[in-house]
């Protein structure tokens, strides 16, 4: 049966498999397709085609943008782009000077109170898109706290004393990018969103798809996304959100689309 896993993360991003073997986990727990969607870049496809190709693996081109809507923090999924597209290629630097000015305000405010961690430690760790778990991850190492789940519980999460929230892009700009870059802009996990007011109107937005299969929701909580996609004639993705031991609960292959699905989100197969 064909399933292919449409959200999942590397050593770009946050994830702990390089994308070599992120894609040969993949091949071994037996997806036919998969989509790399490292938190804004897309450095994982300069070896993930020819790997997929070598493996037999159908691989679709994907990315997870952070942007801002009404003062929430929204993640779109941009899948189908061309990885040649400037449009594309500028936002994701446009994220790594974001990400990096925010990681500082963190890591100043971590200094004040008495946690002081070097940026170059943290660099060391990270990949294309350093962030707060490579934070919690290196506060950990350095005991400051017992688990990066407790830094963010104490620390660096929303609202917590060391939070920065960074000068965020708008959807609005997002969504237009990625449909400017050739691609396809969904909505990620709205499982996850309390506000829903304010989702009523971020779906007035020109989105292409909604992630409807997220992690491990059961299917009842999948159904009321199926049945928004269907009403507003969107798209339906879906995928497991697996970041290795980041979410050592959250296995890869969790959540997935069939076959119709996958063709149906990307015309070209990489």
């Amino acid at each position: 049966m064909f399933q292919a896993d449409l959200h999942c993360h590397s050593t770009c991003s946050d994830g702990t498999f390089t994308p070599r073997n992120l894609l040969l986990h993949a091949k071994e727990i037996g997806l036919s397709g998969i989509s790399i969607t490292d938190h804004d870049t897309i450095e994982a496809y300069i070896e993930a085609p020819q790997v997929a190709r070598q493996l037999g693996l159908k691989l679709g081109s994907g990315v997870e943008f952070s942007s801002i809507f009404q003062g929430l923090s929204i993640h779109i999924l941009g899948y189908d782009f061309d990885l040649q597209s400037p449009a594309i290629q500028e936002l994701c630097k446009r994220h790594q000077k974001r990400r990096l000015e925010r990681n500082r305000g963190i890591l100043d405010k971590l200094r004040r109170l008495g946690m002081p961690l070097l940026e170059e430690d943290l660099l060391a760790i990270g990949g294309a898109s350093v962030g707060r778990p490579h934070i919690a991850q290196l506060m950990t190492q350095k005991g400051y706290v017992a688990t990066p789940v407790q830094a963010f519980n104490l620390y660096i999460g929303d609202g917590k004393p060391c939070f920065e929230s960074g000068e965020g892009i708008s959807s609005e700009e997002t969504i237009a990018i990625i449909h400017q870059g050739g691609g396809k802009a969904f909505l990620a996990h709205p499982h996850l969103l309390k506000h829903s007011g304010k989702v009523k109107e971020l779906l007035k937005l020109p989105f292409k798809g909604i992630e409807c299969y997220y992690a491990r929701y059961l299917a009842s909580q999948q159904t009321r996304w199926l049945k928004m996609a269907q009403e507003k004639g969107l798209l339906v993705s879906g995928g497991s959100d697996f970041h290795g031991a980041f979410k050592e609960h959250v296995p890869l292959g969790s959540s997935w689309v069939d076959e119709e699905r996958f063709h149906q989100i990307f015309q070209r197969v990489l």
